[in-house]
C-alpha cells in the first residue's frame, strides 16, 4: 500500500476513535444512582463551583404541582451527594437543581420525556416494580408504524406491541387499544408506562392472555410525536389543538382498520379492549359509547370525563343515550381507576353516579396518590389480566 495512503487512513481511524471515546475523558468517574441492599438510594453529581445543589425525586411529597426537593451535601472533591431512606419498590423519576438550574444526572444515561420535561429514571425492584424490569422471559416486539387516516387526511405514526411468538406462528390475537393523556403521544405508554415490560412479564407469568397492544397518537393535529414527524424538532406542549374536540373519536375507525388489515387479530367485539389515562380515558369513554357495539372491555384510568361545554361535535351528543345503548348491547368489563388525591376525583364521582343511575355495572379501583404514572402503570398491570377471559 502507498505509504502516504496508509498514513492518511491511519489518521482517519485514529480521529474516529478519539471522537468516539471523547465522552470518556474529563471529569470524575461517578456512579449515580446507587441502589443499596436496603433499597435506599445514593445520588451524586460533580459540581465543584456550585453554591447549592438540590435533588428532586418522584418519591418526595409534592407541593401542589411542584415536585419536592432536598439539599445535597458537598465533599472536598466537589461531589454533591444525598442518600434517601429505603424506598418502596417502584419506577421513579428524578432530576437535579444546580444553583436553581434544572438538569438531568450526567452519570445516568437513562431518561424519559413527559411532555417537555426530561428526567432520569431508576427502578427500585420488588413486588409490582419487578413487572417494569426486563426479566428472563420471552419478549414481544415493539414497532413504530405509519398508517393513513382518510378521516384526518394524513399519514400518522403509531406504536404497536406484538406478543412473544407473534412472528413465528399463525395465530390470531385479541387487541388492546391503549391511549395516552394530554401532552403525551405514541411514545408515552411504551416509555413512561413500561407497557412492553409489563406485557412480557404478565404473559410469562400466565396472568395475561397474549395480545396485541396498539398505542396511537391521540393528538389529531400531529402526524407523530415531536421530533418523529414531518414538523421535525419542536417543543412539546401539554395541550395541542383539536385534542378533545371529537375528531380523534370520529377518526378512530381508521386506526382499527389499519390494525385489522395488517395484523393477525380476532376482529370482533369480544376480542377488543380500549383503555386510556386522563385525556386517553376521556377518549376511551367516548369512543366506546359512540361505537357502542365495538368493545367488550373498557378501562378508564384517572379519566377526564365530560366534554367542554363549547364543543358541539356529534360525538358528544346524547351521552346518556349512547351509554344506555352500550349497556344494552352488553360488555364484559367496565373498569375505572382513580387516585384519592387526583384533581379529577370529583368528576369521577359524578360520572360513577351517572352510571349508577343508568344501572350500568362497573368495577371501581381507588388507589393512593394522584394524577401520576405511578398509578397508571399499576392500573394497566391490574386491568390487563382481566381481559379476554
Amino acid at each position: 500500500m502507498n505509504r502516504n495512503l496508509f498514513s492518511f487512513l491511519t489518521l482517519i481511524i485514529f480521529s474516529m476513535q478519539v471522537h468516539a471515546q471523547q465522552s470518556l475523558w474529563g471529569g470524575q468517574e461517578i456512579t449515580s444512582p446507587r441502589i443499596h441492599e436496603d433499597n435506599s438510594v445514593t445520588f451524586s453529581v460533580h459540581a465543584p463551583n456550585a453554591g447549592e445543589v438540590k435533588l428532586s425525586g418522584e418519591w418526595m411529597p409534592a407541593e401542589g404541582w411542584t415536585p419536592g426537593t432536598v439539599a445535597m451535601e458537598k465533599n472536598e472533591k466537589g461531589v454533591w451527594s444525598f442518600t434517601t431512606e429505603p424506598l418502596e419498590p417502584e419506577l421513579y423519576t428524578y432530576f437535579f437543581l444546580i444553583d436553581g438550574f434544572r438538569t438531568t444526572d450526567p452519570a445516568n444515561p437513562f431518561i424519559v420525556r413527559d411532555v417537555a420535561s426530561v428526567m432520569n429514571i431508576l427502578i427500585v425492584g420488588g413486588q409490582h416494580a419487578d413487572l417494569y424490569k426486563v426479566n428472563q422471559v420471552p419478549h414481544g416486539s415493539v414497532t413504530r408504524r405509519w398508517y393513513n387516516s382518510p378521516t384526518l387526511d394524513k399519514d400518522r405514526r403509531i406504536t404497536i406491541y406484538t406478543p412473544p411468538g407473534y412472528e413465528s406462528n399463525t395465530e390470531k390475537y385479541p387487541v388492546l387499544y391503549l391511549l395516552h393523556g394530554a401532552g403525551g403521544d405514541e411514545e408515552a405508554w411504551i416509555t413512561l408506562g413500561r407497557t412492553a415490560q409489563i406485557m412480557d412479564n404478565l404473559i410469562a407469568q400466565g396472568k395475561a392472555k397474549p395480545m396485541i397492544v396498539v398505542m396511537p397518537n391521540g393528538n389529531v393535529s400531529q402526524s407523530a410525536a415531536p421530533g418523529e414527524g414531518i414538523r421535525g424538532f419542536y417543543k412539546p406542549q401539554f395541550m395541542v389543538p383539536n385534542t378533545m374536540d371529537g375528531n380523534y373519536e370520529a377518526s378512530f375507525p381508521d386506526i382499527m382498520k389499519f390494525v385489522e388489515d395488517n395484523y393477525r387479530v380476532k376482529a370482533e367485539k369480544a376480542n377488543r379492549a380500549i383503555a386510556g389515562l386522563s385525556m386517553g380515558g376521556f377518549h376511551a369513554l367516548h369512543i366506546s359509547r359512540y361505537y357502542p357495539n365495538t368493545f367488550d372491555y373498557i378501562g378508564l384510568f384517572s379519566a377526564a370525563i365530560l366534554p367542554n361545554q363549547n364543543v358541539s361535535h356529534e360525538v358528544y351528543r346524547d351521552i346518556d343515550g349512547t351509554l344506555k345503548q352500550q349497556m344494552e348491547n352488553g360488555y364484559e368489563l367496565y373498569w375505572i381507576g382513580m387516585g384519592k388525591t387526583d384533581f379529577l376525583y370529583d368528576s369521577g364521582v359524578q360520572y360513577r353516579e351517572k352510571l349508577d343511575n343508568l344501572g350500568m355495572e362497573y368495577v371501581y379501583r381507588e388507589s393512593e396518590g394522584g394524577h401520576v404514572w405511578r398509578n397508571w402503570r399499576v392500573y394497566l398491570s391490574e386491568f390487563v389480566p382481566l381481559l379476554f377471559n
